[in-house]
């Protein structure tokens, strides 16, 4: 076992918990069914959707690429199995704006049958970083921590110097044991993951970021550390608190290091990915596949069988429930992700996506109806526990007050929505709801204004164009009267020429015939 690293400095607040994932870690991770029907959303992922490249009544196969990233922040989709595209249209997704989204529907064959993959990159450490990038970019891989954050975009530094690659695995919200699990039986793709990613981005050292709950994924990756002999990969276990698992926070236990207010671990030279993506990142380089699956956990008091299947990505979530047990009488509530940050869902009809970590099936006592809101009582509970050490209270008054300005005053965007402030209010009041209609009404107002100057630049090139376009006419026409009067000018001397040389002519001819006349007289 190699030499385990004690966390070098501690973050600002936060909250212990339950942890409640002794319910669904016990049991080795489970393959999901192959459903009839996957449902697959074109945006699984921060940035602009995916734009199909297939058609409905197209036959496609397990891992053919589906829909081709729009833009450079984008993520490529791939068939999860094969079947036919029999839908591209909008549908009901998981998202808790609740609004539909277009999605490609596939029947599947039952046949799962692979297309053309490319060769996978097993010398990578010869690769070229960027080759490695376009790996990822290609195999449509984001982040599964809950971010997702397109991991080729991520890892794209700009020539930044990377000092320390932290793979995250504190998996510290309650309930959630998919990473746990994932630790547990393939610590091999998670260490490989670490080394590519490592090697992309050029970074001096590793480390791993575990919570002490989990002692036999520390055991099962310290011995896979060990056996290889990787002195630069190092396992650091930290208490477990809500959140250690938030980037900034992690960040703060491992290396002691604060990433300031607004800015990105880069500035700092560090960057974090999650323990999932790295074994993925493995699985698309190692063996040229596509991200069309990730491990869930499905659990709560409501579930009969709580667990962790590996489900392909669109698949209905009523099945994934059904293969865990299915709902108990207590069951009550659905919920996507943990019960700090998640949300709930409105049926089970909807589909899995790359970010969906966790199911909840909340049963008798958990989550109840939240409790009416009263006043702020200004206790200050909530300032205790933020572990951005932000002043939750002045953001709630004044994104109440719809005053966003000075929210940003106070570090709105510093929020990381991990509903600690929400937790410990005697007052009951859901803060971070009003701290996420602030920071969407911001962006609303960003993008109108960004419309708008947009606008205003086309209008004032539009205007320019127009003007320069009459200056050159009128130039033209300048020059051509110009030109024409030069012309007439001269053309009126040659004529005046002409006139004085034919009365010369007439003159003289006249003069010599009143010689003549003169000379025959005498």
């Amino acid at each position: 076992m190699p030499e385990i690293i004690r966390p070098v400095a501690d973050f600002h607040g936060g909250l212990h918990i339950d942890d409640h994932k002794a319910e669904s870690a016990a049991s080795p991770v489970r393959e999901a069914a192959l459903p009839r029907r996957l449902q697959l959303p074109l945006q699984q992922h921060i940035g602009q959707p995916a734009e199909p490249v297939v058609k409905v009544g197209d036959k496609v196969l397990k891992g053919q690429l589906l829909a081709r990233a729009s833009d450079y922040v984008s993520a490529n989709l791939h068939a999860p199995s094969s079947g036919t595209v029999v839908q591209i249209a909008e549908l009901p997704i998981p998202h808790p704006s609740g609004l539909p989204a277009e999605c490609i529907v596939i029947e599947t064959d039952g046949e799962d049958r692979w297309g053309e993959l490319p060769e996978p990159i097993t010398d990578y450490l010869q690769a070229d970083p960027a080759d490695l990038r376009e790996r990822l970019r290609w195999a449509g891989i984001v982040g599964l921590g809950g971010a997702v954050f397109p991991t080729s975009v991520k890892t794209n530094t700009g020539g930044r110097p990377i000092q320390t690659l932290v793979i995250n695995a504190a998996e510290c919200e309650p309930y959630i044991t998919c990473d746990d699990r994932l630790m547990r039986e393939q610590p091999n793709d998670v260490i490989d993951g670490a080394l590519i990613l490592r090697h992309i981005v050029d970074a001096g050292q590793v480390l791993i970021g575990i919570e002490d709950n989990k002692p036999e994924a520390i055991e099962a990756l310290g011995a896979e550390i060990e056996a290889r002999g990787l002195e630069d990969v190092r396992l650091c276990v930290v208490p477990t608190k809500y959140p250690s698992g938030g980037e900034k926070q992690l960040i703060r236990l491992l290396t002691g290091i604060e990433v300031p207010s607004h800015g990105l671990p880069l500035e700092v030279g560090i960057l974090c990915q999650n323990v999932a993506t790295a074994a993925t990142v493995a699985d698309a380089v190692l063996r040229g596949r596509p991200l069309i699956s990730r491990i869930v956990t499905l659990t709560g008091g409501g579930l009969g069988a709580p667990g962790n299947l590996r489900a392909r990505i669109g698949t209905p979530i009523g099945e994934l429930v059904e293969q865990a047990g299915g709902y108990t009488p207590a069951a009550h509530k659905l919920v996507m992700g943990g019960p700090m940050m998640g949300f709930a869902l409105p049926d089970d009809g909807l589909p899995v996506t790359k970010g969906c970590n966790c199911l909840i099936v909340a049963g008798e006592g958990e989550f109840p109806p939240p409790r009416p809101a009263s006043a702020c009582i200004r206790c200050g509970e909530c300032v205790k526990v933020c572990p951005a050490q932000l002043l939750p209270q002045q953001l709630y008054w004044y994104a109440r007050a719809r005053d966003f300005d000075k929210t940003q005053d106070y570090h709105l965007f510093d929020c990381i929505e991990c509903g600690c402030c929400a937790y410990v209010c005697p007052a009951h009041i859901p803060l971070v709801h009003y701290y996420r209609f602030a920071k969407t009404e911001i962006w609303a107002s960003e993008r109108e204004r960004r419309k708008s100057d947009h606008a205003r630049r086309r209008h004032e090139f539009r205007e320019a164009r127009l003007a320069r376009l009459e200056a050159e006419r009128k130039a033209r026409l300048r020059k051509k009267k110009e030109a024409l009067e030069k012309k007439q000018a001269a053309g009126g001397d040659g004529k005046k020429a002409e006139i004085e040389a034919a009365m010369k002519r007439v003159a003289a001819k006249k003069a010599a015939r009143e010689q003549v006349r003169q000379e025959s007289e005498s």
